[in-house]
């Protein structure tokens, strides 16, 4: 698979460094010497200088033989032109925009057409919005995966000392879970991935995750000691397109919110768009501020300011003065893996949830959804099995799946199947896979030559 990408930014790099490692063919373009510099010193990929919506530098990237071209740049403007030239050059190649100007999403039927015809457009901010709606809706949870149109819950805690499953083995989980249908399906202890078998524990610190049904969560949640009951007063920082959009997800959620903004001109333009939130505003790292507003009565702190380090001290600060729990958001993947060590567990991230949606358009197959766990060492992908699989029609204990992948869930028209080495996948199941990121290759490999699966 031959994949183009235009941008050498956070996401563009990001992405090339997850599809480099799957030994998938990338060519990179970017107009920044010194961002292509670090694409090339560190990845192993084509580099192409120029501009990305020059179709000299498409051409020259080789869009022609492309199966997809991302355009990730920061410029609404240059992923669209991109996409033009792209449709000119190459009709049969599949085209992803990063596209945030509202004005352009609201025309998104004419963009899907031709003379751009853009097969996907992802908007950040929108993604994001879809990450927090689901945090808030599964208290105690550090990271919220939906799958099966959200019958299947993908989620990450963090265990405490006083988890009632702390230091048990996974066998004798089980004796713990009764007959809920629960799987612990990946720990992450010191920044480590580990897939585990029933003789692995799980240990005060660690993030487990596991996979539950949706109206089975709330038990399973209380094995892990994790309290279910839902968010009703929010507290949000900052009121830039993120702040308004989740402020106003929160409305049509019947959540009591009050949003804190620091511009006097952009807190008007916010009320005219809300009916229900309050509008304050104020410096949301102002103490005082946040004591006048009772931070201590607030379920959850969302600091959603263009300011990455505003937002982590605001959310420190909103801790320290007794707020139950803080959302951060985050831009910077360098920073992901310090803010559980400084206390914050629940990020948000634009560029993230963008590039957790680009990855299950650049899996070959039916895959109908991806998500990468935290720390970014394994993704889960919800795929369709094909009659003609060679994986369907016998016990997962014998088909021969690459070290590090696992099925977690197989879902077959109403039934959700926690499955042991027993369960058969049948055609038409919707099956949910862990994979390792080394292990993405050889799983596509393994499901794609036994006559197309994924």
């Amino acid at each position: 698979m031959k994949i183009v990408i235009v941008g050498a930014g956070e996401v563009g790099f990001h992405i090339a460094s997850r599809l480099a490692l799957e030994n998938k063919e990338v060519v990179v373009i970017d107009n920044d010497a010194g961002a292509l510099r670090r694409v090339f010193e560190s990845l192993d990929v084509q580099a192409v200088q120029g501009c990305g919506s020059s179709p000299a530098i498409l051409e020259q990237a080789g869009i022609k033989g492309a199966d997809i071209m991302l355009a990730v740049t920061d410029s609404d403007e240059t992923n669209l032109v991109a996409s033009l030239f792209a449709n000119v050059l190459s009709p049969a190649t599949m085209k992803l925009a990063r596209i945030r100007g509202e004005d352009y999403l609201m025309h998104q039927d004419v963009l899907s057409k031709d003379p751009y015809r853009i097969d996907v457009m992802i908007n950040p901010e929108a993604e994001a919005v879809k990450t927090v709606e689901r945090l808030l809706r599964v208290p105690g949870a550090v990271d919220v995966g939906e799958f099966a149109d959200g019958r299947i819950k993908f989620i990450g805690v963090r265990l405490d000392g006083n988890s009632p499953v702390a230091g048990t083995k996974l066998i004798d989980f089980r004796n713990k879970a009764g007959q809920k249908k629960i799987l612990v399906a990946a720990i992450i202890r010191n920044e480590e991935l580990i897939i585990p078998s029933g003789e692995d524990e799980i240990l005060e610190g660690d993030l487990v995750y596991f996979v539950s049904e949706e109206k089975g969560l709330k038990a399973a949640l209380k094995i892990f000691g994790k309290r279910a009951e839902p968010f009703n007063r929010v507290l949000l920082v900052g009121g830039g397109n993120l702040g308004l959009k989740t402020a106003k997800a929160l409305e049509k959620h019947s959540i009591h919110t009050k949003l804190i903004e620091k511009d006097a001109d952009r807190c008007r333009d916010l009320a005219e768009h809300l009916d229900k939130v309050v509008v304050l505003q104020g410096d949301g790292s102002d103490q005082e501020l946040l004591r006048e507003e009772n931070i201590q009565d607030m379920d959850v702190v969302i600091t959603l300011t263009g300011d990455e380090e505003t937002n982590i001290l605001t959310s420190l600060l909103a801790k320290r003065m007794g707020a139950h729990k803080t959302v951060t958001r985050i831009s910077k993947f360098g920073y992901f893996p310090l803010v559980s060590a400084i206390g914050l567990e629940h990020v948000v991230s634009p560029r993230l949830a963008a590039i957790n949606t680009i990855l299950q358009y650049v899996r070959r197959g039916k895959v109908l959804s991806a998500m990468a766990l935290k720390g970014e060492e394994a993704e889960v992908l919800e795929a369709i099995a094909l009659e003609t699989s060679d994986i369907v029609g016998k016990p997962l204990e014998k088909i021969s799946f690459p070290q590090g992948a696992l099925v977690v869930a197989i879902i077959r028209e109403d039934e959700v199947i926690i499955p042991t080495g027993d369960s058969v996948i049948l055609p038409e199941d919707r099956i949910i896979i862990l994979s390792t990121r080394q292990g993405i290759p050889q799983v596509e490999k393994a499901l794609m030559v036994k006559l197309e699966y994924f």
